[in-house]
């Protein structure tokens, strides 16, 4: 099992077909931000951040408040998605694919959809999202490409990833990595989070604006979360 990540360095450059990728209905406008994919995690600086544990009462707290689109978009002045650091298992080359479980693949299956936008609130056409995660004994495949994958936005800036939920490994809550990026622009990098986790409290690396809104449906779970990204 994995022991823990550490930052490393990161990316790629878009155009090369390899990584650098809750629910309400989202228009844009330039006063509102009307949910179209879901809403997503609040918008931050984008800078490597590793957030403080938080005390298991005040985390409670935090997860029950409904969660704030990100961003807002209504003058120009929010934040993009928060970045986080790579950690030591990401691999470039990942196969270009929308689903990365395979058959027989142990697991809860798991829906993955969003959209991306820029700060402007545009949908960004033709994203790259590089998605790489543990498996369900929180594993990472470092042979192969097992549970990872990339695939680019459509026209209107959706993505949808189907996967399983992670398996945990020591020192870490559930998480899913992904590298994203608009055509020949900087590189996000960041990890995606599970509310109600018992290990969101003692992950150092927790950032809770980073929270999809999961659901439980029949045959697995749905989660939703839109990037947007530091360009116009």
């Amino acid at each position: 099992m994995p022991a823990g990540e550490q930052e490393t360095g990161t990316g790629h450059e878009h155009g090369t077909g390899h990584g650098s990728g809750d629910g309400q209905e989202h228009g844009i406008s330039r006063k509102n931000f009307i949910v179209a994919a879901g809403a997503a995690g609040v918008g931050a600086l984008a800078l490597p951040t590793a957030v403080s544990a938080v005390a298991a009462p005040a985390q409670a707290r935090a997860e029950q408040r409904p969660l704030t689109p990100t961003p807002k978009c209504d003058d120009g002045d929010d934040s993009p998605t928060h970045s986080q650091m790579e950690g030591p298992y990401f691999k470039p080359g990942s196969p270009e694919r929308s689903s990365i479980v395979t058959p027989g693949m142990p697991g809860t299956p798991l829906t993955v959809s969003g959209i991306v936008y820029s700060m402007s609130c545009t949908p960004v056409a033709h994203a790259l999202l590089d998605f790489w995660q543990a498996d369900y004994y929180g594993n990472y495949d470092n042979y192969g490409y097992t549970l990872r994958g990339h695939q680019y936005t459509d026209a209107s800036g959706r993505f949808t990833l189907r996967t399983i939920v992670p398996g945990l490994y020591p020192g870490r809550t559930r998480h899913i990595h992904v590298k994203a990026q608009a055509p020949y622009q900087p590189i996000l990098t960041t990890q995606l989070y599970f509310p109600n986790e018992p290990r969101n409290a003692s992950d150092m690396l927790y950032d809770p604006a980073l929270l999809m809104q999961v659901q439980t449906v029949p045959g697995g779970r749905t989660a939703k979360f839109d990037f947007v990204l530091q360009v116009p």
